[in-house]
């Protein structure tokens, strides 16, 4: 019995160690804070403002919400600005991002609008500084070429902007050669949204890798906010908590003491408890 619970303890202990996050010379994340993040831009897919478009970033941008964007490359090694790896939902093509060139790219609507598919470049150009910025890293499998050739672009950016990844091989491309660069690590409770997955997912659900990569902030999604490894970042370690992704008033007000900064989505949040929606 003594030596089954040493085993148990020791276990406990390396556990607890896996999920360490950074805790000496962390970035500023001052400008990061107070502020409520627009999903993808304050977009409307309905509408003519549709998700990770200039036109919803704009929106947010008047708004005064941060915004969270995706980002990968084009067949040419472009940064560009979309969330699926695939064309088919958002612009009615096939094939993926990485098939096309940005000009072929340029020439697809999103979602039967007037929009294109932003670059990073002319993005970070219209925003200017305005409102402070999440960069989620789209990485494949072990391809991490988006890392290097957003950074190229991002380093000469003035504003406030941090990168978040669900893949740990973005992290630790930056904790590597952009260490000061604010990092998150994105998760989610894959296991119980999808079945059983195997032992990488479980490893990223509970973000056993967080002591190579060394995030400055965990995104969740909200609805398991309870996960026992995602509260020992926020309370034992005081990581900073991002909320993923937020679509009512209801549910922003129900986790705002489980979170310090939240990403939004489908309505439009009110600080008076009332809410005005928009349409997914």
């Amino acid at each position: 019995m003594t030596v089954i619970l040493i085993i148990i303890a020791v276990l406990a202990v390396l556990y607890v160690l896996a999920l360490m996050p950074r805790m000496r010379h962390k970035p500023d994340k001052a400008p990061f804070q107070g502020v409520l993040y627009a999903h993808r831009g304050l977009h409307d897919n309905r509408g003519d403002a549709p998700e990770n478009s200039m036109k919803a970033f704009e929106k947010a941008v008047e708004g005064g919400y941060g915004i969270e964007l995706d980002v990968q490359l084009s067949k040419d090694k472009i940064p560009v600005i979309f969330h699926d790896f695939t064309l088919k939902r958002v612009c009615g093509n096939e094939g993926k991002v990485c098939d096309y060139t940005y000009e072929e790219l340029s020439a697809f609507s999103l979602y039967g609008t007037k929009e294109r598919i932003p670059k990073l470049e002319d993005f970070l150009k219209m925003v200017d500084g305005r409102v402070p910025l999440i960069v989620e890293l789209k990485v494949e499998w072990t391809d991490i070429s988006v890392c290097p050739l957003a950074d190229g672009i991002l380093s000469t950016y003035d504003g406030a902007y941090c990168i978040e990844s669900f893949n740990p091989l973005a992290l630790i491309w930056y904790r590597k050669n952009r260490n000061r660069v604010m990092r998150g690590q994105l998760s989610d409770a894959f296991l119980q949204e999808e079945g059983p997955k195997g032992l990488l997912y479980f490893v990223l659900e509970h973000m056993l890798l967080n002591f190579i990569t060394k995030p400055d902030f965990i995104a969740y999604n909200h609805k398991y906010y309870w996960t026992l490894s995602r509260q020992i970042c926020k309370k034992l370690y005081r990581n900073l908590a991002v909320a993923w992704t937020i679509k009512s008033q209801k549910e922003l007000d129900a986790r705002r003491k489980d979170f310090d900064l939240f990403i939004f989505d489908s309505f439009i949040p009110m600080s008076n408890g009332s809410s005005d929606f928009c349409r997914k």
